[in-house]
């Protein structure tokens, strides 16, 4: 049998046979799985079980495949039933999507789909986007912060002045770095937040900040939110799709984008799409895997489950289980042709960077193979976008390795900067340029994040330290005001410039929800006797960002 027949057994084998030690409450799961998993109906043990008894339960089975499509996709169309049993609104009754907590959009909303580009390891805001004359003034002068510092690394030198040249780009006159020079012609079409502050100089928990709302563990990717939140703009293919760095995961791994106590169906799904098996349990590899042998265990479900249903005609969660099912084996055979770019153009793909398919890099890191390896991962995104995915997140550098593949600079910030911006700009550049012609860009929304910034003053001679202080976002598409810069740091690129009034992690993720039509205040779910949400206790909306 291959992964659909397991998955057909499996929905035949827990529809009516729930353990009193739930699965889905292991963890305090959400108030609907529990709703979704009781019934006023008894449960009843029937013939065949025995077939059935020594499969996992389905929570096992989901974990079993990791971060395999095929258990995700399965996973996903489990909404479906919730659906089924009344829990959720159907798809009539939600223009906005289907399969979502929220069943009335909370007021208008601007955007339909998230993109988000993550810069893991820590982006310098004063070498990219941040123009900081007093540092190229004062370069070289011992730095004085005028109070006590904590710093990560002991990374107090001279002032240091960004290797890199800064210049006006576009109509707004946006100054911002060489390295990044390709988004020069898209900065009438973005907006700059300088004054985001962090809580954290430590890489794991404030990449959790960013990515959850949290620095601990155990809470919801933003993408997972969303997915609980709004549901599905496709039935082809998974809400919430993570696109890693080529290397590796970054800090965290998987956990960033993780469901928590939200149903797993909610958790983003990785694809790698440089590697030959782009994700993991698409198609079985086994070769006893045939036809008939597929054709005979399909033929054999069918059968135990038109018993169960004959058993049972009043119970419709058998059934609303097997269109889920196959549901999910339609998302299976969408995804090849979502991934496959052999037919874009070639002014496309030279866009995004992909000009040179048999291209050999060297071991050292270089410009064009961060060019091919995140332009790649743009333009997959936009193919998954365009197909109805509504949350997609982008990864930029993997977990600390030496020589640096990430943005964690605290040797040589020109080493290690220079080819990471700039292959990142050329598909960033490529995606929103792309998303615009489309017509795609109005009601996209477009997140440029890091986990903090970097000092003005020098680690050694030519890296920097952390700097959870003060550092920059960029917004752009789905609502946002273009050409605007919001919030200013100080001279030096240390702290906000008005320390009363930063732009907080919660701010962002309460407008992204905002632009998404949610209210980030009700969008909640009670876990350990708490009413979770995305922003905790925090947050508020930035209205000065957003188009009228």
């Amino acid at each position: 049998m291959n992964s659909f027949s397991w998955i057909r057994l499996l929905a035949k084998s827990e529809a009516y046979t729930v353990p009193k030690a739930s699965p889905f409450s292991d963890n305090g799961a959400s108030r609907r799985w529990e709703l979704s998993t009781s019934s006023h109906q008894p449960r009843h043990r029937v013939k065949g079980e025995a077939l059935v008894s020594a499969m996992q339960s389905r929570r096992s089975f989901l974990n079993s495949t990791g971060q395999g499509f095929a258990g995700l996709a399965a996973a996903t169309m489990l909404l479906e039933e919730d659906a089924a049993f009344g829990n959720i609104p159907t798809n009539s009754e939600r223009p906005h999507g289907s399969g979502g907590a929220v069943g009335v959009l909370h007021h208008p909303a601007k955007a339909k789909r998230v993109v988000q580009l993550f810069m893991a390891g820590a982006a310098s805001h004063i070498d990219l986007w941040d123009y900081k004359p007093a540092l190229e003034k004062h370069h070289g002068e011992q730095s004085n912060f005028g109070e006590h510092v904590e710093t990560f690394q002991n990374g107090l030198g001279p002032w240091m002045k960004s290797p890199f040249k800064f210049a006006a780009y576009g109509q707004c006159g946006k100054m911002i770095s060489e390295v990044v020079k390709p988004l020069g012609e898209c900065v009438d079409d973005m907006t700059f937040l300088h004054n985001v502050v962090g809580k954290t100089g430590v890489h794991s928990q404030a990449t959790y900040l960013q990515a959850t709302g949290f620095q601990n563990p155990g809470f919801p990717g933003m993408g997972a939110w969303i997915s609980y939140g709004l549901g599905s703009l496709s039935e082809n293919l998974p809400t919430f799709v993570v696109l890693p760095d080529h290397r590796g995961y970054a800090s965290n791994g998987p956990k960033n984008w993780a469901s928590a106590f939200l149903p797993a169906s909610h958790q983003g799904t990785t694809v790698f799409p440089q590697r030959k098996n782009a994700i993991a349990d698409l198609k079985p590899e086994a070769e006893f895997v045939t036809h008939e042998s597929d054709s005979a265990g399909l033929s054999l479900l069918q059968k135990l489950n038109g018993i169960h249903q004959q058993q049972r005609p009043e119970d419709s969660r058998l059934e609303s289980r097997i269109r889920s099912y196959e549901l999910a084996a339609k998302m299976q055979l969408s995804a090849p042709e979502a991934l496959d770019i052999s037919g874009e153009s070639k002014h496309t793909l030279q866009m995004y960077g992909l000009n040179n398919p048999d291209a050999v890099y060297p071991d050292q890191i270089n410009i064009p193979e961060e060019a091919e390896y995140f332009g790649r991962k743009c333009l997959i995104a936009r193919r998954l976008l365009e197909r109805g995915v509504r949350f997609v997140q982008i990864w930029s550098g993997n977990d600390n390795s030496f020589p640096r593949r990430n943005w964690d600079s605290h040797e040589d910030i020109e080493r290690d900067h220079k080819p990471l911006a700039m292959g990142m700009a050329i598909g960033a550049a490529a995606l929103l340029k792309d998303l615009k012609q489309r017509g795609l860009l109005d009601d996209t929304l477009v997140l440029w994040t890091t986990e903090f910034g970097r000092m003005p003053s020098t680690q050694g001679s030519k890296g920097r330290d952390h700097n959870p202080y003060v550092f920059t976002n960029w917004l752009a598409g789905g609502g946002i005001k273009p050409g605007v810069t919001h919030g200013h740091s100080d001279q030096w690129g240390y702290k906000p410039l008005d320390r009363n009034a930063p732009t907080e992690v919660y701010d962002i993720h309460a407008t992204m929800l905002h632009l998404m039509g949610i209210d980030h205040k009700r969008l909640t779910v009670r876990h350990n006797g708490i009413d979770r949400r995305l922003t905790d206790v925090h947050g508020h909306v930035i209205h000065d960002i957003i188009s009228t």
